[in-house]
């Protein structure tokens, strides 16, 4: 299986710069990376141009103009571009256990997609993390949050089983920090849903949509662990009006949006 790592970010180069850090040091490397970027300022493309002499991953950055909110439309852009089969997808604020992508090869299946935990780093830890280029963490590591998330024990995962049904119970807690995918599954529900032009449901909508299709959704335990930067949370003001497009894109019998990769 060859692994498309896609990572999206926007205007903090420090947290990103940990990322791929993170990604040089996994014990299974993807295959390539992209990096979907929501605009943003000229730090990060020198930050990613300076890091493409240090790999050996290919590596592809897609940029688009900062004109406000437009994750979904960037991850579309990224997931056109991805040249394998499988894709993975983090944000730019998440530093990887070790064995994440391994984590994530290993209990991929057809017609299943994947998310999985986050340990939630403090601000403290987070501070420390940037400023010493701490890229490594435990579940003994002091000032992180639900720590029992770091404990890594993936067998645990041979008994969970992927599942289809019911919707609104598998969507709950999906995360688009964390999560991998088929590329035909994705292309064949048009990807993400470019309506979303503010932070907030975008990520459960896919899987709503994908789970339509018949795609199972399996939620790693103890397994494709990743650690979370404290950063200020999302403006969520208009968290209703993407409540109102989740709502109606899972009331419809279709899995195709009008508004994805394909316009």
């Amino acid at each position: 299986m060859k692994v498309s790592l896609l990572i999206a970010t926007y205007n903090w180069p420090e947290a990103l710069l940990l990322a791929l850090e993170s990604v040089q040091n996994q014990s299974v490397l993807p295959n390539e990376i992209i990096i979907a970027d929501d605009g943003s300022k000229n730090e990060t493309r020198q930050l990613i141009n300076n890091f493409k002499t240090t790999t050996a991953i290919e590596l592809h950055h897609i940029w688009q103009e900062d004109i406000g909110f437009r994750l979904a439309k960037i991850r579309n852009k990224a997931i056109a571009k991805a040249q394998f089969e499988y894709i993975i997808q983090i944000d730019g604020d998440i530093i990887l256990h070790k064995d994440y992508i391994k984590d994530h090869i290993n209990y991929a299946e057809k017609s299943t997609f994947i998310t999985g935990p986050r340990v939630l780093l403090s601000k403290e830890a987070t501070q420390l993390a940037l400023t010493n280029k701490i890229t490594t963490f435990n579940p003994y590591t002091k000032n992180i949050k639900n720590r029992f998330n770091a404990v890594h024990f993936p067998l645990i995962n041979q008994f969970i089983r992927p599942k289809k049904a019911p919707i609104e119970k598998l969507i709950f807690k999906v995360r688009g920090c964390n999560m991998s995918f088929w590329r035909q599954d994705l292309l064949d529900v048009n990807g993400y849903e470019e309506d979303f032009k503010t932070w907030g449901r975008e990520d459960s909508e896919l899987a709503a949509r994908l789970i339509k299709k018949g795609v199972g959704l399996r939620k790693l335990r103890l397994a494709g662990i990743q650690y979370h930067l404290d950063h200020n949370e999302q403006d969520k003001n208009n968290i209703e009006l993407n409540n109102a497009i989740l709502e109606k894109n899972k009331t419809t019998t279709s899995f195709w949006c009008k508004n994805g990769i394909t316009k």
